[in-house]
């Protein structure tokens, strides 16, 4: 007998479901009941670009301030500069992606679980 077609396209839909759902779920963690999807780390995200943009221009600014040392001091100076406009911008990243409902990953985790794809 053969099977009905309503049938043959639930048990289609299962599989399909069964297959895809466990391949997405290590992008997802489950937040109040809610799964948050990670953050798009790449270029379609406007304030990934904006945090890239602003990590080269702490580089830029950094390769700067030591060129114009003269001592230790403004080395170290130069130094703790650079690691506060780093940390101000992955603050101001991760704040826009949580206001959008994104989790955003440690940033060595994000690398180390790319680099295994």
């Amino acid at each position: 007998m053969p099977m009905s077609p309503r049938i043959l396209l639930a048990s289609f839909a299962t599989i399909a479901t069964l297959t895809v759902a466990p391949a997405a779920a290590h992008d997802r963690i489950i937040v109040d009941g809610y799964r948050a999807p990670v953050a798009p780390n790449n270029y379609t995200n406007k304030w990934w670009v904006d945090y890239q943009t602003d990590i080269s221009e702490a580089k830029r600014e950094l390769r700067s301030d030591l060129r114009r040392a003269t001592d230790a001091e403004d080395r170290r100076d130069a130094y703790d500069e650079y690691h506060n406009e780093i940390a101000d911008a992955k603050k101001d990243y991760t704040k826009e992606m949580r206001e959008r409902g994104y989790r955003v990953v440690n940033f060595r985790e994000n690398r180390r679980r790319f680099a295994s794809r």
